[in-house]
């Protein structure tokens, strides 16, 4: 389900985005979500409200490519992995509309050649989850090369292996023994990995 533009919070109306801020220098702040975790791009939406977005949710790819073609925003920050396809379709779409744009692709199977395509579709950068409002907004805001700074809750390097597991798994349609053959990893091994919860 999709939520129009929405006007500027009370508090980023009134002027109290935090003074020095560089979205003060953009005209247009309007902000596209595309995220099927409703619970978060609701908390994200309000967040990024709060720091003077005009924000405008959608929850699919197709939701998402209609509202870029319906007013392509200035800003956009989405989730790679959606119920009806890539977030990637998303990018190249907002690129063809609004060459100008920033998007960030959101995702919890981070990998360098995920990045590497979401760089050549358009993308601004790539962060993976849990990226919170201040990251976010700190990656949108960034100069061309800039170097953002480090997040303050990194995922872990065992996050990072359990993220990668997970996504070899998902693309071998959940097939424990060609997942393992894959990894070059124990069958029984990958079981227990796969029981387990993820770790922080």
């Amino acid at each position: 389900m999709m939520t129009q533009y929405g006007t500027l919070s009370p508090e980023a109306s009134a002027g109290t985005i935090p003074e020095g801020d560089a979205l003060l220098n953009h005209a247009d702040r309007s902000l596209l979500i595309v995220d099927d975790d409703k619970p978060f791009s609701t908390r994200l939406a309000r967040a990024m409200e709060a720091r003077g977005y005009r924000v405008h949710v959608a929850e699919s790819v197709a939701e998402g490519v209609s509202a870029v073609d319906a007013q392509p925003p200035a800003f956009a920050v989405i989730d790679m992995r959606l119920a009806d396809g890539n977030g990637l379709d998303v990018i190249a779409r907002l690129k063809e509309r609004r060459p100008e744009a920033r998007g960030v692709i959101l995702t919890g199977y981070g990998n360098i050649a995920t990045a590497v395509t979401a760089v050549k579709l358009g993308a601004f950068d790539y962060l993976a989850k849990p990226a919170d409002a201040d990251e976010i907004h700190g990656t949108l805001m960034a100069e061309p090369g800039e170097r953002a700074d480090p997040p303050e809750n990194p995922m872990s390097a065992d996050r990072v292996r359990w993220e990668h597991i997970q996504r070899v798994y998902e693309l071998c349609g959940r097939n424990v023994s060609e997942t393992a053959r894959r990894l070059n990893m124990h069958r029984r091994t990958l079981q227990r990995i796969l029981a387990k919860r993820a770790p922080r």
